[in-house]
């Protein structure tokens, strides 16, 4: 009998973190490409993109996701998962006239544009991140959630909807469902543990194991916890029926006092899902669990199209 496929996802760089809290984080496209390779080796399958200026900022420009992407693609058949959150910084912000702080949506836009994309984030929510001392605003309201998602339909683009509590499973991923803005399977990234931001949940078990009683149906669900929690809650997914995602996106730690590397944190947790009677699915298991295209006619019809 073969092995129950867990896909492990990698998120390497993120749109918050800095060189100055790890250094060992990649934030240049050669040191994405290479750190993922070495995720890739791992056991990893999909890597969760985030690009950054030359001065480690923040940014949604296409240029430096495809100069990432295919990199990557150089490299090894990963799948490719780009941010439209962007970051806290660097071209994603501005100031508005009430003393808040805004991510952008243009710019926001933009991270479906890279080259060879298969899937890109969407944040599922309005939110306030507190961070610096700013106050975020991270506004995603239905009419965002609908204009962003018919533009991947369009485009041939897996949204990987990104839910931080209840409602946003149960009403703006459901809703965007029953308008046909997404064909099944659903993968549904339940994020848990992220404090920064206003209205996101802490991870308990029990908490977790709700969020999960009310996924639609038909959904493939991955789990990211922040910090500590991102270990317990990876074997708490497993337990439920989930996949499971690291990296230094969501954890700068190996453990207390510990900085990690992004492989140090997937050779890990290799390890125990293997303990736990898994086996890491290879991107193309990946690809069919996930309902993306196989590689070679993802590229086919990129050729077609340009």
């Amino acid at each position: 009998m073969s092995k129950p496929k867990v896909i492990v996802t990698v998120a390497p760089t993120g749109g918050m973190a800095s060189k100055s809290m790890n250094p060992h984080l990649p934030t240049q496209p050669q040191e994405i490409a290479d750190d993922t390779y070495r995720c890739y080796n791992a056991g990893a399958s999909v890597v969760a993109v985030h690009a950054r200026r030359p001065d480690d900022e923040a940014t949604c420009d296409p240029a430096i996701y495809s100069r990432i992407n295919r990199l990557i693609r150089d490299k090894c058949d990963i799948i490719l998962n780009n941010s439209t959150g962007g970051g806290i910084n660097g071209d994603m912000v501005r100031e508005l006239d009430n003393g808040l702080w805004e991510i952008q949506w243009e710019e926001r836009l933009k991270g479906m544009q890279g080259d060879g994309v298969e899937m890109c984030t969407l944040d599922a929510q309005t939110v306030i991140a507190s961070f610096a001392g700013k106050e975020i605003l991270v506004a995603t309201p239905p009419s965002r959630i609908r204009q962003i998602a018919t533009m991947m339909k369009d485009r041939g683009i897996k949204p990987e909807w990104e839910v931080f509590g209840l409602a946003d499973i149960v009403q703006d991923v459901q809703r965007a469902i029953n308008d046909g803005l997404d064909d099944a399977p659903h993968f549904i990234n339940i994020v848990i543990g992220a404090n920064a931001f206003q209205g996101a949940l802490p991870y308990t078990p029990r908490l977790l194991q709700t969020m999960v009683d009310h996924l639609p149906r038909n959904t493939v669900f991955n789990v990211s916890a922040i910090g500590a929690a991102q270990l317990p809650a990876a074997m708490n997914s497993l337990l439920l029926g989930g996949h499971v995602r690291v990296g230094l996106e969501d954890n700068l730690y190996y453990r207390h006092g510990e900085l990690a590397t992004n492989v140090q944190l997937v050779e890990r947790l290799v390890r125990l899902v293997r303990e736990m009677g898994y086996e890491p699915a290879t991107p193309s298991e990946a690809r069919e669990i996930i309902g993306l295209r196989p590689l070679h006619e993802a590229r086919r019809a990129e050729r077609l199209a340009g």
